[in-house]
């Protein structure tokens, strides 16, 4: 097994970092020819998925994602910490804080489109975010 930690800065809630070179190379790193790729960002208003890294896709998903946790509606969250970020945890939560991707040929197998994301959702202008990568055999 290897496992590494990725540490990034986000630019505050939409943000859409693509951190696929950065598995890509971690896979390479780990030596491991067959197996998975675990990727899991630590915190609860941060998720990872995978999307065509394409500005018009990217507007989409952030749109589809205020129409499933919009901003304008009350979350009791918000009610008990008043740090108004209810609407980044139900984000984060639908969409999930890790992924596993096979491996093979010592390449993380990923379709031509498509590229491992992290999203920063919560509402704060600037984050450190922690992605912990793990590959195995």
């Amino acid at each position: 097994m290897y496992q590494t930690t990725l540490h990034l800065s986000t630019c505050g809630e939409g943000d859409i970092v693509d951190i696929t070179p950065r598995i890509r190379e971690e896979v390479k790193t780990s030596r491991v020819a067959e197996g998975l790729v675990n990727v899991f960002v630590t915190g609860s208003t941060a998720a990872v998925t995978t999307i065509e890294y394409e500005q018009g896709v990217l507007s989409d998903l952030q749109r589809a994602l205020s129409v499933v946790a919009p901003d304008n509606i009350p979350y009791a969250h918000d009610s008990r910490w008043g740090d108004g970020n209810g609407r980044s945890h139900v984000r984060a939560a639908i969409v999930g804080p890790s992924l596993t991707i096979p491996v093979a040929g010592g390449e993380p197998l990923l379709g031509t489109w498509q590229q491992v994301v992290l999203l920063e959702l919560d509402v704060r202008k600037e984050r450190a975010r922690t992605v912990v990568i793990t590959v195995i055999p």
